[in-house]
């Protein structure tokens, strides 16, 4: 079994962060395991604090991890702040795994910061270049690249622009556009288009989280990376789909809708 590691917030109600990852990770078929970064309170609707949990006890996470289990994949969610993301950045330097997929978490669902303003700088000189694959969201891209992204144009520009920070790939998604759901990847060769219709839906608490972990998922399991990208968003497009109305706010998505519904394949056989 492959095994994928999330190095993330937690969220205490259940749709975002580790604990959307974990979910992801068990619906692909691979071991999940987590560093938690951050204590996140929240809810579908708000965030009530956050409490960072100290760099030193972050890398001891990241030890016992490595130090007893092969990794075939790192998923990178939240990180907070500097000295929070240098430690992420030192361990992951050292170790060295294969298939490092960032999602660069600045704010959650509700439009409440993750991210201190202050470590954006950290985020582009230090982290991003550690990605192989980094998924912003266009809000996200919009502030590592300090310009405005209003067409697909200028989502591929955008693409382009963060892939000469150092990453090798970047997977712009287009959530927050208009009309259909279009993700933009760039390889640093070539531009592909994921594009699907809008699911219609206010629940979308956790789909950035859900995305990244479920491209790491595939990747880990040796998938390359254009088809890893259009499993994801196949993925998460079915969560969306059948999103959970939970919460009075914006609720999460249904990552094991296929188990509820079917039940485990032995039922279903026997």
């Amino acid at each position: 079994m492959k095994k994928v590691l999330s190095i993330a917030g937690s969220d205490c109600s259940g749709g975002a962060g580790i604990q959307a990852d974990l979910k992801t990770f068990s619906v692909h078929g691979v071991y999940g395991m987590s560093v938690i970064v951050s204590v996140v309170a929240e809810n579908t609707g708000r965030v009530l604090g956050i409490q960072d949990v100290s760099p030193d006890m972050i890398g001891k996470q990241i030890d016992a991890v490595f130090e007893d289990i092969e990794v075939d994949a790192v998923k990178v969610g939240m990180l907070s702040a500097p000295d929070c993301m240098e430690e992420v950045v030192e361990k992951l330097k050292y170790y060295h795994p294969e298939n490092i997929v960032i999602d660069p978490v600045m704010y959650a669902k509700n439009g409440c910061p993750l991210m201190e303003p202050a470590a954006i700088k950290t985020l582009i000189g230090t982290v991003i270049p550690l990605a192989d694959v980094l998924t912003p969201n266009i809000p996200e891209a919009e502030k590592i690249t300090g310009s405005r992204i209003n067409s697909v144009e200028e989502m591929e520009k955008a693409a382009r622009a963060i892939h000469t920070i150092g990453c090798k790939a970047v997977v712009i998604k287009g959530g927050h556009a208009a009309g259909n759901a279009l993700d933009v990847l760039f390889d640093g060769k070539e531009v592909w288009h994921f594009d699907t219709a809008r699911i219609d839906t206010k629940n979308t608490h956790g789909t950035g989280c859900t995305f990244s972990a479920a491209v790491a998922s595939q990747l880990a399991r040796g998938m390359g990376l254009r088809e890893a990208v259009q499993k994801a968003k196949d993925y998460v497009t079915m969560a969306l789909s059948h999103s959970l109305d939970i919460g009075k706010g914006c609720g999460p998505t249904h990552h094991f809708w296929h188990l509820y519904q079917y039940g485990l394949r032995e039922e279903r056989e026997g």
